[in-house]
């Protein structure tokens, strides 16, 4: 919206700042930081009064999490207002990527939302059936992916790599769809704990912020040989929103934690993070940058596939942080040694930028 009124005006004097994607990437930050904690504190309240046990805590799970019951959960709706009001804000409008992760991101975040709603209105850990929330959010994400391959083309391509390896057609329309999905759900796994989501989001965010940017500008994607993608800077400014409003939010979900993600938020920003990738043709490095997320899923997977072939066990809890609850980490040592995994994972992410 400000873009379009300095455009509209021609940039004059200090309106020209708006040209510069650095200039709105800032503001974007400092635009949802703002907001998200001068909502916080009114909007945990009126959360608390409104759920009045708060999230239903697993009784099968680590004993020291029953401490946390009444502790309201659905902050995720926090930071998406924090996120979609600075994207407005900063945004060009006219870019369907923006409208394009945007979808799918208020997509995620209302599944989600449905989903903690339940929860709530139980008071038990079964939300809404797993069957229906994928079809759901495969929907969402498929829709989501047909405007970005429009726009961008259908080719694959890999870290360390120059250039396109496999034309895949209108099935990358699913392979996009599929890496939505699965990175919502991969974040959604692994929020878990205090802060324990929130860190490694904000650094993929950051991490990603980087790629957007190199990738919609010719030269600086021409010299790094990673694709070109027109356009593909504006998202810089939709990281720089989740950047900012996962920071405030962190703030009231740092051990011990005033209120809980949800489902809402961890949904929403996994798929918002997908449908970035998509759009930078980076999926594959997705899953180093965000490979704390992968290990979760995996941990998941694992567990429940061999438990139904044997019976037995390979950690002793899934999601993974659990399992090192039981080995006797508190939860704190926990999620400061993640969030030390998820900046290494990060930064090994970025090196392929420029082993090609």
């Amino acid at each position: 919206m400000l873009y379009f009124i300095a455009e509209y005006l021609g940039f004059p004097g200090g309106l020209n700042l708006f040209r510069y994607l650095s200039f709105r990437t800032g503001g974007a930050v400092a635009t949802s930081l703002f907001l998200g904690l001068l909502i916080g504190p009114r909007f945990i309240g009126w959360l608390r009064v409104r759920q009045g046990k708060g999230q239903p805590i697993r009784l099968d799970g680590p004993q020291s999490h029953l401490s946390k019951r009444g502790t309201p959960t659905m902050g995720g709706l926090m930071i998406l207002t924090s996120l979609v009001v600075s994207s407005l804000l900063w945004m060009d409008l006219s870019n369907p990527f923006v409208w394009a992760c945007t979808f799918v991101t208020l997509g995620f975040g209302a599944i989600g939302f449905l989903d903690d709603y339940d929860k709530v209105r139980k008071a038990s850990t079964a939300g809404v059936s797993s069957k229906l929330r994928l079809i759901g959010e495969f929907a969402i994400a498929l829709v989501a992916s047909a405007i970005i391959v429009h726009q961008n083309g259908t080719h694959l391509y890999l870290p360390f790599y120059t250039g396109p390896v496999i034309q895949l057609g209108w099935f990358y329309v699913v392979f996009a769809a599929f890496t939505i999905v699965a990175f919502g759900n991969a974040v959604n796994l692994t929020d878990g704990l205090d802060g324990l989501a929130t860190m490694p989001v904000i650094i993929a965010s950051v991490a990603f912020m980087l790629i957007v940017y190199l990738a919609g500008n010719l030269k600086f994607a021409t010299y790094l040989g990673i694709p070109h993608v027109p356009h593909a800077g504006d998202l810089a400014i939709f990281c720089g929103g989740i950047v900012g409003a996962g920071l405030a939010f962190l703030w009231f979900n740092a051990p011990p934690a005033a209120v809980f993600m949800g489902d809402t938020g961890s949904l929403a920003l996994g798929g918002a993070l997908g449908a970035i990738s998509v759009v930078a043709h980076h999926e594959i490095v997705l899953g180093i940058i965000g490979g704390l997320f992968v290990v979760e899923a995996v941990s998941v997977i694992v567990q429940v596939f061999w438990y139904k072939r044997t019976g037995r066990r390979v950690f002793k809890m899934a999601p993974i942080h659990h399992h090192f609850e039981q080995l006797g980490w508190s939860e704190p040592t926990v999620v400061i040694r993640f969030w030390i995994i998820a900046l290494v994972l990060a930064l090994a992410g970025l090196s392929t930028l420029k082993l090609r």
